[in-house]
């Protein structure tokens, strides 16, 4: 039985997408014409359903037509695989979103008791600036580092971890005001607690350690408003002190 060939219009139509579409995606070389009539009609074969049915749901879930043509070019393209990783990357986004509609019921209680908690509305800023600036920051994981991160944490883990670097900060500033030695002991439980929190978000995986330092080497190239979580003051200290023990 010989191949059905549809016109640009008719393809689009039971596809349930535009021409305009069809045309963008081409010019794209993300789905091209199978040939084209002798008039210059662009013509589609019934199997090319299948991919535009990839892209329509990739690009549903969140990727970019960018990601899209490189993810169905691979030899190896598994789409249960990309659906996976979208998946993971999606339940960190709503993870983030969680935290800021925390921090939005803790400002709206503190108003209905006739309170004005800025502590509260700082928080929102914070969780909602970090869920605008995480996107980019992933651009220097990988695909399976992302993965990895997501399986292992949640709204919980990332509160807790939060108020323990906040801790450790407002210990390290507390410590260099009263004049404490980079040496001391307890200066150097200050550098195991910070090794101990890193090693927490890295799961011990040297890769995604890698990934995090070329981070933070590349601040030059930092988007927006994004800053270190920590000063200058905790930065200089921490780095005597690692100095110091070794």
């Amino acid at each position: 039985m010989s191949e059905r060939f549809l016109q640009a219009n008719e393809f689009a139509k039971r596809a349930g997408v535009t021409v305009r579409t069809l045309h963008h995606y081409d010019r794209l070389d993300l789905l091209r014409p199978t040939s084209y009539t002798q008039a210059g009609y662009r013509l589609y074969s019934e199997r090319q359903f299948a991919r535009l049915q990839q892209i329509v749901t990739l690009k549903f879930i969140g990727f970019s037509l960018k990601d899209i043509k490189e993810l169905l070019n691979r030899e190896s393209f598994d789409l249960a695989d990309a659906l996976k990783i979208q998946r993971n990357i999606l339940k960190d986004k709503r993870m983030r979103i969680d935290s800021a509609v925390k921090a939005i019921e803790k400002a709206e209680d503190a108003l209905s008791n006739a309170e004005t908690d800025w502590e509260a509305f700082a928080k929102i800023v914070e969780v909602i600036t970090m869920e605008h600036n995480m996107d980019w920051v992933k651009k220097y994981y990988t695909e399976e580092q992302l993965e990895n991160l997501s399986s292992r944490w949640n709204p919980e883990m990332q509160e807790k971890v939060s108020q323990d670097w906040n801790d450790l900060f407002n210990d390290i500033r507390e410590a260099k005001a009263n004049g404490e030695d980079p040496a001391s002991e307890k200066s150097q439980s200050f550098v195991k607690r910070w090794d101990d929190l890193i090693n927490q978000f890295t799961g011990g995986d040297a890769g995604i350690f890698q990934s995090l330092k070329n981070l933070y080497a590349d601040q030059a190239n930092w988007e927006g408003n994004f800053q270190k979580p920590w000063g200058d003051d905790v930065g200089d200290f921490i780095s005597k002190a690692r100095a110091a023990g070794k």
